[in-house]
């Protein structure tokens, strides 16, 4: 029985450092030598879809390092004029993706999904099919793949594709009609073991030849007091997307682990107590590289030892 290997890479905005980091320690275990090329499929939402893009392209994990680090300030640089401009951030994205989009055309050019060297996933969310029947129009998950097929992506820029998975609202305006991933699936896990299984691509494994790591960007502990809480649209605001997000992410976790058991395995450091990384918060890569290079890995490499790097 063969393997089919499954990367799913979470999304979070600047803490991908975290996620970078994390692959670049298991890569320089002597013990898992090659582990990263034999992948299969690559996964990512967000700053994971970007990630999954530059990994199937073939960058280098020092050069995605170096971005994060030496970028992360041009991507989201928010001016005094756009505050004013935007009345404060009450309305108009926080930040321009126009830096995102010349470091995406500098890294991918015009290639596309098609030219990658493995097989990805993205996710995005389409906000208008832009149906001709009044019936079927709606707003709707969006997976960008270079499987083969008729509803294959191929065709799509890598740069594009990008930044439809990192549209994130409030953060970025749309890119035509599509925002980011995050909003169904902060963790693609369970939308790339979906796709795995789609019977209409040629190979599929069976579930039981598939392995599936995922890894998160850093865990913040968050938690509401109180048993009874009458709230209404005021309160609710502030933490309904960190709610959602740790929802989405949680429930992949939980639907992997029931369906894969020992053939799936998730990194997801957690931030001590107290401590609170936004998707933005350049300031805090010092801290986020530090924090990475701390985190316990040896269960990891158990796992991938174990169960990705078998016959």
């Amino acid at each position: 029985m063969s393997t089919y290997r499954i990367l799913s890479l979470d999304g979070g905005g600047i803490r991908g450092i975290v996620t970078v980091i994390l692959l670049q320690r298991l890569n320089a275990e002597s013990s898992l030598t090659g582990w990263l090329d034999s992948v299969d499929l690559i996964a990512g939402t967000s700053t994971g879809g970007l990630l999954a893009l530059g990994l199937a392209y073939g960058l280098d994990l020092q050069v995605i390092h170096n971005l994060y680090e030496k970028k992360g300030n041009e991507i989201f640089d928010d001016s005094w004029l756009e505050d004013i401009v935007d009345l404060g951030r009450l309305i108009g994205s926080e930040y321009s993706n126009k830096n995102l989009e010349r470091e995406l055309k500098t890294i991918f050019g015009q290639a596309t999904l098609e030219e990658l060297n493995h097989r990805v996933l993205v996710t995005a969310f389409d906000l208008d099919n832009e149906s001709s029947n009044p019936w079927s129009r709606k707003w709707k998950p969006k997976i960008f793949h270079n499987f083969p097929g008729p509803d294959s992506d191929g065709k799509e820029l890598l740069y594009k594709v990008g930044l439809y998975t990192s549209s994130a609202p409030v953060y970025f305006p749309s890119v035509d009609g599509f925002i980011d991933g995050m909003v169904y699936a902060a963790n693609p896990s369970m939308c790339a073991l979906a796709q795995s299984q789609d019977s209409r691509i040629p190979d599929k494994p069976s579930s039981s030849e598939v392995v599936l790591f995922s890894l998160g960007t850093g865990t913040s502990l968050f938690y509401i007091k109180g048993k009874y809480l009458n709230w209404g649209y005021a309160q609710w605001a502030k933490p309904l997307v960190k709610l959602v997000i740790d929802g989405t992410t949680g429930i992949a976790d939980y639907q992997c682990r029931q369906i894969l058991g020992e053939r799936y395995h998730r990194l997801a450091p957690i931030f001590p107590p107290g401590v609170s990384i936004p998707m933005d918060a350049v300031d805090q890569v010092p801290y986020m590289i530090g924090f990475a290079q701390e985190v316990n890995i040896s269960e990891t490499v158990k796992w991938l030892k174990k169960n990705w790097l078998k016959a």
